[in-house]
């Protein structure tokens, strides 16, 4: 298989480049490198790479390949506020564009990475792709336009397929701790206190970084008839978990650490269970590679190795929206004329 892999530097994109090359495929990869410098272990790199934004691509990049695998985007809640506008241009608009190429350029085969946050405030526990949608953030509603807008270009030559992810965690080599179980492994790693900004009680699907660039091969790998046109929760339904479940898993490796409630966000509207039966059917033979226990064994003995601690959270290398706060003018447009 010859593989378009957008975002192949980021937090998932490094682990996707890795399994789809230990698997004998061939890798080109587009990044923008706007997170370079943030790597914490060498990454192993695509048979081919382009620096380039997304919102460059043309038809000719994608010529030959046999699946795209959209991952690149302004990348969860936090940094999708910074810049709302930035975020529909970024993550639904240069999306559906990048799609519209790609079925031009004869791919068959076109896997977006979506989000289970699309779910936002769930009206009931255990959520199923057919439930209605609840966006609360414009990273969220750019995830659901995209969904929309591509799944209408679906035809008897191109097949999209919408991988809602549950909410990432693990090590990669592009560590990012603004993610809620590495934050909270990492809060307790620096400071010895376990910080959690919400009261505790909000749901979250979680699954492993490397679970989900697994997914996205299982995808691109299935009969076209199974996966065609269809959104998909990505995760597992034994990895739902309360923030304060996570704080617990915290705890069971760092005994010493102390659990504090900051309250700076005060009771997060967001809180979602979600149901994975979907996933299994279609692809009856994948199965999660970690749960959370093994995936914070892993992730706690990373940062030991690393010697993890307090400058390392206080940093911008680890939280992508510290990086890119400093880094926003290379995602804006040059004005005509400059």
């Amino acid at each position: 298989m010859k593989a378009f892999v957008t975002g192949h530097l980021g937090y998932i994109g490094s682990h996707l480049v890795d399994v789809l090359k230990q698997e004998g495929h061939h890798v080109t990869g587009c990044d923008l490198g706007l997170f370079a410098g943030c790597a914490w272990e060498p990454v192993v790199r695509p048979d081919r790479e382009l620096l380039k934004d997304v919102r460059q691509i043309d038809a000719a990049d994608l010529d030959g390949f046999d699946c795209v695998m959209h991952l690149a985007a302004i990348s969860n809640d936090p940094m999708g506020a910074i810049d709302p506008q930035l975020t529909y241009d970024i993550n639904r608009d240069a999306s559906i564009r990048l799609a519209r190429l790609a079925k031009q350029a004869g791919v068959p085969r076109f896997l977006f990475a979506g989000s289970c946050s699309v779910y936002g405030k769930g009206q009931k526990l255990d959520l199923e792709e057919t439930d209605p949608l609840s966006p609360l953030t414009a990273y969220a509603q750019s995830k659901i336009e995209t969904e929309t807008a591509v799944s209408q270009m679906a035809d008897s030559s191109f097949s999209p397929v919408f991988l809602r992810n549950a909410t990432a965690y693990g090590h990669s080599p592009m560590l990012r701790i603004d993610l809620v179980v590495n934050n909270l492994l990492g809060s307790a790693m620096a400071y010895g206190e376990i910080r959690i900004q919400s009261d505790g009680s909000p749901w979250r699907p979680l699954i492993h970084c490397r679970d989900i660039a697994r997914a996205f091969v299982a995808f691109a790998q299935a009969p076209r008839d199974v996966v065609h046109n269809q959104a998909v929760n990505v995760g597992a339904n034994s990895e739902n978990y309360q923030v304060r479940q996570v704080a617990d898993q915290v705890r069971r490796l760092i005994p010493s650490a102390k659990i504090s409630y900051t309250g700076e966000v005060g009771a997060d509207p967001r809180n979602y269970r979600v149901k994975f039966d979907r996933l299994y059917r279609l692809l009856p033979h994948f199965r999660l590679q970690y749960d959370l226990a093994s995936g914070m064994n892993e992730l706690h003995r990373k940062m030991v190795e690393h010697g993890f601690g307090r400058s390392d959270f206080e940093g911008d290398q680890f939280v992508r929206l510290r990086t890119l706060s400093k880094r926003l003018d290379r995602l804006r447009p040059v004005p005509a004329g400059a």
